[in-house]
């Protein structure tokens, strides 16, 4: 439990570290920056072909976690294809920008695919989760909002750390020794919640 603790205040002054200005990023540079990811992020309930989950929920994501994700797409920190073809020439400007627009795009669908898992038994499990993804959005905010996202999406970007396919020390240390069963729980448990919706 200590070493959860040490490693969940060495991720948060990581985190605290990514900063996005707001004054320079433009919401508008970002909706039309933003043209060319709408074929997937703007379709409720769109599934990859494979591996097959739900293309993740961003419309209210914080802006600050949309930059770090975006980034390490581009430096090929998570593994995704499409993801990477489609970042590796952003500049930062426009990353920016991009993370500001879907900050304030709030109003899309709100459905969330469900996985079967037992959300009751989630929230017990998430429990530890919530100092860092409890829906905070407020300027400042740098943890990704979970609340209402795809389970499934959940469930992978979970293993994708456990396995160390996506690289965070923190995250890999938070989910070390869950089972495939609990982190369907947790994922469930998330996705009951009210949050992010699909880019309008």
């Amino acid at each position: 439990m200590k070493n959860k603790a040490m490693a969940l205040a060495i991720g948060l002054t990581a985190l605290s570290n990514i900063q996005v200005t707001a004054q320079a990023a433009s919401v508008d540079a970002g909706r039309d920056a933003f043209e060319t990811c709408r074929g997937c992020h703007s379709a409720p309930g769109y599934s990859n072909v494979y591996p097959t989950y739900y293309v993740p929920k961003i419309g209210g994501q914080v802006a600050a976690y949309t930059v770090a994700a975006l980034t390490a797409y581009k430096e090929s920190n998570r593994p995704h294809g499409t993801m990477m073809a489609n970042t590796y020439d952003l500049s930062e400007q426009k990353i920016a920008d991009i993370a500001a627009y879907l900050a304030t795009n709030a109003d899309g669908s709100k459905l969330a695919n469900a996985n079967g898992g037992d959300a009751k038994n989630g929230e017990q499990l998430a429990a530890a989760c919530l100092a860092c993804h409890n829906d905070d959005t407020k300027d400042g905010a740098a943890n990704p909002r979970l609340a209402g996202q795809h389970a499934n999406y959940m469930e992978r970007a979970m293993q994708e750390y456990q396995s160390g396919a996506r690289k965070n020390a923190l995250m890999q240390s938070m989910l070390q020794g869950l089972s495939a069963d609990e982190i369907k729980d947790i994922a469930a448990y998330f996705t009951s919640l009210k949050g992010l919706t699909a880019t309008k």
